[in-house]
């Protein structure tokens, strides 16, 4: 199996845990609003032009950034493995907490533990590391521009899951984001 084909196991495995996953939630007591949410899923949309467009078509962004150099696609796997299981464990850790929107659920508790004691947002940044390692596995501009796509949407529903949590639980998230950064350990 070669490096692409590892990837469609790595992201297909993700997705169906994260569909089996999305049975286990609290009820939702508070959501964001209908603008914000709309605004994340527009990104969201542009994100999945690489896999509904050949970057054939887009020449420019068919160009590989990256010289051949054989160490990339392996270690860009790692990343990816690495990351997506960072962002499982995470999801796996937040239980029925979890909403695909930002949300507030019923008898909301907040995690810190695991995951959530490196990063406030362990599931953006493992699927960030992942996206970022599955671009240097293709190699092609496409995917940095898919995975810059997703570093936009996930900062504007990280803004907003930041003010639900500071509403929810006050001085405990205040302090929890003075101990912790929001996406990458000790540095942002």
């Amino acid at each position: 199996m070669d490096s692409y084909d590892a990837i469609k196991w790595i992201w297909g495995a993700v997705g169906i845990f994260w569909l089996l996953a999305a049975f286990v939630r609290k009820r939702t007591v508070r959501r964001q609003s209908i603008g914000s949410r709309l605004l994340q899923l527009g990104i969201v949309l542009l994100l999945l032009v690489p896999f509904l467009v050949s970057s054939r078509s887009l020449e420019m962004l068919d160009k590989n950034f990256l010289s051949d150099v054989p160490e990339i696609p392996p270690l860009g796997l790692l990343l990816t493995l690495i990351g997506c299981g960072f962002a499982v464990w995470a999801r796996i850790v937040l239980g029925s907490n979890w909403s695909g929107t930002v949300t507030v659920k019923e008898n909301h508790v907040l995690i810190t533990r695991g995951p959530y004691a490196w990063v406030r947002h362990p599931i953006y940044s493992g699927f960030l590391l992942a996206l970022l390692g599955t671009a240097l596995v293709l190699g092609k501009l496409l995917w940095l521009l898919a995975a810059g796509l997703a570093l936009l949407t996930l900062c504007l529903k990280l803004r907003a899951e930041e003010t639900f949590m500071l509403e929810t639980f006050g001085q405990q998230y205040a302090s929890y984001q003075q101990r912790v950064k929001a996406l990458i350990p000790h540095v942002l």
